[in-house]
């Protein structure tokens, strides 16, 4: 096949061609270069240089050498930019196939029309940057976008449900059924529709939305909703009548009433997961929530432990009164006894007439961070105070009552803070009537590209910037790190990412996150090969025994549905990203069953 034969058949692709000399002038072209180029204003381009019509195009993108360097810009590196060749017109350069007849001082440049692409690209950024929620689907309503407080608003994992049905990740729960087929099907506009519905992972949300078919030449090419979460407008409504009814008290008293002390930020919907271990906790803590019974939370650093104990006093009755924290750890113990208990003018030297913290949470809740800080000594008094429902002031005589809530935390187990004299037995009896355990990050791996997500969102509002989202290779740093300082390190690991990521980047890749991180990742690989080899059966191992078990329960619900991990995980009540990380763990490999 000849040259001009060769260029005929790219064409015919598709796919723009020219035919470079050394100096960068144009000496063949095929028909489709002739279209995307506009040769007709170039003089059918022969003798021009690709560089003035294109500026760019000639360019080959640029690659590292040999070396882990080279690997790690490896994708900052290989990429092909944009080029405009008129007004909303953009041509990005390709591989070119070898032409055997091409003269080695000529060189061959191949490009495509990009310009839906960069459409899709801008109006995919604009929706992300909207504070409603939307989500789209095709003609056969398989999800094709969430923007970002869709994504936050229902706790989902994008990669997980793009390409999913709509009835695979959704179920309305009004019995009406989902709004977005049924817009589809009828091809008719649903405005201001409120439709309560569950996600696969057990998130329950309540909205109002509008909702439109998109047709195209009498086709329907899918539809959309643009939704509000309705709590957010009832909380709004509820709040402004609440206004309305202290500024009518306040003209009937002429007095201003006493605002309410410290209130908690965080309630239990700002606990983004989708793992089942963390949807187990939050649904005990919800039923712990309803009674005014002590709670002890014992977690790791960083896992949110006073997040849970926000979320718990803003389900609870006590919900309008005070909530109110201090951290046994970081106060001395003379200080501490008078802050929780309050001071009486002349008790030390300098005190002040003072109520403490126990008065002030009189009627809401109290947490106590790092409770096993405290001094022994200390807790016996605590332990008093307690059991009477009253605080007697440090340097007073008089005794006052109290209506106090009281939840712990823990950074170590309770039973080891009692066995190393750190905390009291009785008082663990006292505060640990309900006792809950906040799993580390490295237990709940499926919720990382969730709170990943999460935070690239407020770091982008904290810093004025536009990233979208991790590189997969930075996801799979993060899952093979075992989280020390779990959820607050990942935190501060996108922060410090997001701090430093060139503001052309939109991805963070694995080049811009701590050193001390990367290291993880030739561990990671060596743990996916040991996952490859087939376990030994350990007779005298339980645990193993019983991943042998779970494994084996697992490849035969996979094997029965024809690999469908969305179809197995809801036989085997669990979430998709759940069953995904076992899949993972265990080396199961559906085209392998």
């Amino acid at each position: 096949m000849g040259i001009t034969e060769s260029l005929k058949l790219i064409s015919q692709c598709g796919i723009g061609a020219v035919i470079v000399d050394r100096d960068g002038f144009i000496r063949m072209f095929n028909e489709q270069a002739m279209r995307l180029l506009h040769g007709e204003a170039h003089d059918y381009l022969i003798g021009h240089r690709l560089d003035e019509i294109a500026p760019g195009l000639c360019e080959k993108p640029e690659t590292g050498g040999e070396g882990s360097d080279a690997s790690q810009h490896e994708r900052k590196h290989d990429r092909r930019r944009y080029v405009g060749v008129a007004f909303d017109e953009y041509l990005i350069r390709t591989d070119a196939p070898d032409i055997p007849e091409l003269p080695e001082e000529m060189q061959l440049v191949t490009f495509r029309n990009v310009t839906a692409e960069v459409q899709r690209e801008r109006y995919e950024h604009a929706l992300e940057q909207i504070s409603d929620s939307i989500i789209m689907c095709d003609e056969e309503t398989r999800i094709v976008f969430l923007n970002n407080a869709a994504i936050k608003m229902d706790n989902l994992v994008l990669k997980d449900v793009i390409g999913e049905r709509i009835e695979d990740v959704y179920e309305a729960l009004d019995g009406r059924g989902l709004i977005i087929p049924r817009c589809i099907e009828e091809r008719q506009v649903y405005l201001d529709r409120r439709q309560y519905y569950t996600t696969r992972y057990n998130k329950n949300v309540d909205i109002t939305a509008n909702t439109f078919p998109v047709i195209q030449n009498g086709q329907v090419l899918g539809g959309y909703s643009v939704m509000k979460d309705w709590s957010t407008v009832d909380n709004l409504n509820k709040k402004i009548v609440e206004l309305q009814e202290k500024l009518l008290q306040q003209s009937q008293s002429g007095k201003t009433q006493k605002k309410s002390a410290l209130a908690a930020r965080f309630r239990f919907e700002d606990m983004l997961h989708v793992s089942s271990v963390m949807g187990d906790l939050i649904a005990r803590s919800r039923q712990a929530a309803k009674s005014d019974s002590s709670v002890m939370i014992y977690g790791e650093t960083g896992t949110g432990k006073e997040l849970l104990a926000q979320s718990i006093h803003n389900a609870s009755r006590r919900s309008e009164g005070p909530f109110l924290a201090i951290n046994c750890a970081a106060i001395p113990e003379n200080l501490l006894e008078g802050l929780l208990f309050g001071t009486e003018k002349g008790a030390f030297t300098g005190a002040e007439r003072r109520p403490g913290l126990f008065e002030q949470a009189s009627g809401g809740t109290l947490l106590l961070d790092e409770l096993n800080s405290m001094n022994i000594n200390l807790q016996a008094k605590l332990l008093r105070v307690l059991q009477d429902g009253r605080v007697r002031r440090v340097g007073g005589s008089e005794e006052f009552q109290v209506d106090v809530r009281v939840i712990s935390n823990l950074n170590i187990p309770p039973q080891e803070a009692i066995d190393r004299k750190l905390l009291r037995q009785d008082l663990f009896y006292r505060l640990g009537v309900v006792s809950l355990i906040v799993p580390p990050l490295r237990e709940r791996r499926e919720d990382i590209p969730l709170l990943a997500k999460q935070f690239i969102m407020t770091c982008n509002a904290k810093l004025a910037r536009n990233v979208r989202d991790l590189d997969q290779r930075t996801l799979e740093v993060f899952d093979a790190y075992g989280w020390p300082g779990n959820v607050r390190e990942l935190e501060h690991v996108i922060e410090h990412a997001i701090n430093i990521l060139p503001d052309d980047e939109a991805e963070i890749t694995p080049e811009y996150i701590p050193q001390y991180l990367r290291k993880t990742v030739p561990a990671a690989e060596a743990v996916r090969v040991h996952k490859k080899a087939p376990a030994p059966v350990l007779a005298d191992s339980l645990n193993t025994t019983m991943q042998d078990v779970e494994r084996a329960a697992i490849c035969k619900v996979l094997r029965e549905n024809g690999g469908n991990v969305s179809q197995s995980a809801r036989i085997l009540k669990m979430s998709r990203q759940s069953l995904q990380y076992r899949m993972r763990k265990y080396g199961i490999k559906v085209e392998e069953l």
